[in-house]
């Protein structure tokens, strides 16, 4: 009788353990409705959602966090913080989507180092600006130039 029950304790012990942190997986949300307002080249939704991030970040608790989430995200705070001021700073999304790669680039370094999401993550290329983006979907949507080059890009890394 106790070894399904110790079996079963082991099993749910090593699912929780590979869930994503819900504050962490808000960030990665709200990095992607950034995202999908530059894809729409909507200037005015990417600032208030970047805005939106800087608050989340700001604001994360770090007793909720494991050891291992605190190591990946504390060098990375500030840094996001950063990225995130300059897109709520503007409404100009030409300028909104350069300072985009930079979130990128930092929002994927704390993808690879601890689970954000339960679902895959796609992490995609635009050969034209020689930049990343994160996805929650595999199909190309470019947030760096929206309709005009929509498509372009391609995936590159999928975390699981």
């Amino acid at each position: 009788m106790k070894s399904p029950i110790i079996a079963t304790t082991i099993l749910l012990a090593t699912f929780s353990a590979q869930a994503a942190n819900p504050a962490l997986s808000k960030l990665l949300s709200i990095y992607f409705d950034v995202k999908n307002a530059l894809v729409n080249s909507d200037a005015a939704t990417a600032n208030t959602r970047a805005a939106e991030f800087v608050k989340a970040v700001s604001t994360i608790d770090m007793p909720s966090l494991s050891a291992e989430e605190r190591a990946a995200f504390m060098p990375l705070q500030d840094k996001l913080i950063s990225d995130a001021n300059a897109i709520a700073g503007t409404t100009d999304v030409k300028v909104q989507r350069e300072k985009f790669k930079s979130l990128s680039d930092h929002i994927f370094t704390l993808a690879k180092a601890v689970k954000l999401s339960d679902a895959p993550v796609y992490q995609q290329y635009c050969p034209m600006q020689k930049s990343y983006w994160l996805s929650n979907e595999a199909a190309v949507k470019n947030p760096y130039y929206g309709k005009q080059m929509l498509t372009c890009g391609k995936v590159t890394e999928t975390l699981k």
